[in-house]
């Protein structure tokens, strides 16, 4: 079997599919296919772009009004309302409206009056949704599908192989791994992970034959104001970055499950490591002064390599 390999860029990060079949040219199709699947998940729902079904969302949410949603969107609200409760309403796509305020490259904090003002307007709670028909109760709202849609983007491009008879490969979306079978020798794939809090080194590799990892930490963007880092990651009680833990690691079967699972640790904080045990699924935490720990293969990536 050859290998095909494709590099791109898609929702602010380096993609790679690497897929191996005994025919180059179908592997080369279903490369493209997949990748182009990749690229119109991020025109649809992308905060970035204004003529996205987010902005077209938002643009009924600011006016506190309906519509209605077709199956795929509906499939992924059905997933952020479970995350929402079982998160106890810290996974909230409603926060992104929080966005406004908090400008990670303007080196300045925002005032506690911006923050309440919208507040008032997020809350899963304050959303109306019955299939499929999606409402908003306050004027102001947004939504952000950025917690699950680059996770959602690396499941659907897994399928889209499968579907198309791959049974090796490597998806990588900016660091959101979906693996397709073992190597075609029935060898693990080797799959490196940076260290957060050292970027130019490895916190090991993993071998994965099968399954999804994700990840996700205070690490990617933040702000440092005299002396104190303010991590990306908001919460939707206070309107303030989460602290606690700097970064979670998930496998679980699929890419949108760990994503999600990591990210509602980090918004848990301290109570996340908990949380992350009751799981059952294999995980690694860093917390804010550099301690680790988790269960399962990612625990054992406790050293550190030279990152190549």
């Amino acid at each position: 079997m050859q290998l095909h390999r494709v590099a791109f860029r898609a929702m602010g990060s380096p993609c790679e599919l690497q897929l191996y079949s005994d025919d180059p040219r179908r592997a080369e199709a279903v490369c493209r296919r997949a990748a182009e699947d990749v690229l119109r998940l991020e025109r649809r729902y992308s905060r970035y772009l204004d003529d996205s079904l987010t902005a077209a969302i938002n643009r009924v949410a600011a006016q506190g009004g309906s519509l209605e949603v077709d199956a795929e969107t509906a499939a992924l609200l059905d997933y952020a309302e479970t995350c929402y409760r079982e998160s106890d309403g810290l996974f909230d796509i409603t926060s992104g409206a929080l966005r406004q305020v908090w400008r990670f490259d303007s080196g300045r904090l925002p005032k506690q009056a911006e923050i309440d003002r919208l507040l008032a307007r997020i809350g899963w709670d304050k959303v109306r949704w019955r299939r499929p028909r999606l409402g908003f109760r306050v004027p102001g709202m947004a939504l952000d599908f950025g917690g699950i849609g680059k996770e959602y983007a690396a499941d659907r491009a897994a399928a889209i192989c499968l579907e198309a008879g791959i049974r090796h490969g490597l998806i990588n979306l900016g660091g959101d791994v979906r693996v397709i079978g073992p190597l075609p020798d029935g060898s693990p794939w080797q799959v490196g992970m940076q260290d957060p809090q050292r970027p130019d080194r490895l916190l090991g590799g993993l071998l994965l034959s099968g399954g999804a990892l994700a990840s996700s930490g205070d690490y990617a963007r933040c702000l440092e104001i005299d002396g104190r880092r303010y991590g990306h990651i908001l919460s939707p009680k206070t309107g303030w970055p989460v602290e606690g833990l700097a970064a979670v690691s998930v496998l679980a079967d699929a890419c949108l499950v760990a994503g999600s699972a990591c990210t509602i640790a980090m918004l848990k904080g301290r109570e996340g490591i908990p949380w992350l045990e009751g799981l059952g699924l294999s995980h690694l935490w860093i917390d804010a002064a550099g301690n680790r720990g988790g269960a399962g293969g990612l625990a054992g990536l406790t050293g550190a390599t030279r990152a190549t």
